[in-house]
């Protein structure tokens, strides 16, 4: 059966601080963008896949077995031997969640454009990447051109994140790799911090309007706890973001990102797949980690039914 959604880009092993008894431990889990993005759009009830290397070791594995038990297609994910799976930590302190990372030189950043799954890319109605996909080594930036051009030449949508990190690659490459690859994508993913160093704009309209010229069909932009601004050619609207006592916003994006893309695919209408998407993200703060907090399909629909 064909994919609704195929996610290309590096997942990771977490390990999120948590304490008792004055003590510091660390909570294992499962993040990277991609793979968020995967897990919230298959929990909405899309069909998934993810395409990536791993490397052959207990992290690579918990990653397939997490995939496995959601219900993702990993049929072209390749094990690495002697390659090494990306690792993150979560600190938390007064002022949020801090990230650190250990991926330099992971299986995923080794991948081609001669390692793509091109069947699966040509048969999947969208393909879903980000910056963070390119960032990671000129390698990988050189796959996805190549896995959105296939994806192109054989009829297939894009959507495109565009998760700008500086610790992955300087603000003059991003710009140019990240607006090369958005440029006419279907849904464009902008987040409105990353976007105004992106541009070199500031308010989200022209934020928008940047975009749209650059020949995206949607922008969907997250404004933190303002909601969303949807912007076509025709028409633009803030949908409010959905008040909830959030614990953790790590990975809330994502799941906006996922939940977005899986209720667009269901009718095409980006103003509803916003609203249902940032109910799915309120959701999704309520819990620690990147994956655990995750809402299924039922749990945003009586949510959404009880606020209004």
């Amino acid at each position: 059966m064909a994919l609704d959604i195929l996610a290309f880009g590096e997942p990771l092993y977490e390990l999120a601080e948590t304490g008792r008894d004055g003590e510091t431990f660390f909570r294992q889990g499962i993040g990277g963008d991609t793979s968020n993005v995967a897990i919230a759009a298959a929990r909405q009830g899309a069909r998934v896949g993810v395409f990536s290397h791993l490397g052959e070791d207990a992290f690579g594995r918990a990653i397939l077995d997490l995939w496995r038990r959601e219900g993702i297609d990993h049929s072209t994910v390749r094990l690495v031997e002697g390659g090494a799976t990306g690792l993150y930590f979560i600190n938390y302190g007064p002022d949020g969640h801090h990230f650190s990372y250990r991926r330099a030189g992971s299986a995923a950043s080794l991948v081609g454009p001669r390692d793509l799954p091109l069947d699966q890319i040509a048969s999947s109605r969208l393909l879903y990447v980000s910056g963070i996909s390119q960032a990671i080594s000129s390698g990988a930036a050189d796959a996805v051109f190549a896995a959105i051009r296939h994806g192109r030449e054989n009829g297939g949508l894009l959507a495109y994140d565009t998760n700008f990190r500086p610790s992955l690659w300087p603000l003059d490459r991003a710009r140019a790799v990240i607006h090369a690859a958005i440029a006419g994508a279907d849904v464009a993913r902008p987040g409105l911090d990353d976007a105004r160093k992106l541009t070199g704009l500031q308010t989200p309209d022209e934020i928008a309007d940047f975009y749209l010229r650059l020949g995206c069909g949607i922008v969907a932009m997250t404004l933190g706890s303002e909601g969303v601004l949807v912007a076509t050619v025709s028409e633009r609207r803030t949908i409010p973001a959905r008040r909830v006592a959030a614990v953790d916003a790590t990975g809330a994006g994502d799941c906006f990102g996922g939940a977005f893309l899986a209720e667009w695919l269901r009718h095409r209408d980006p103003f509803k797949a916003a609203d249902y998407a940032n109910a799915a993200a309120a959701l999704k703060t309520l819990g620690q980690g990147a994956v655990t907090p995750i809402p299924y399909r039922p749990e945003v629909e009586r949510f959404v039914a009880a606020k209004g």
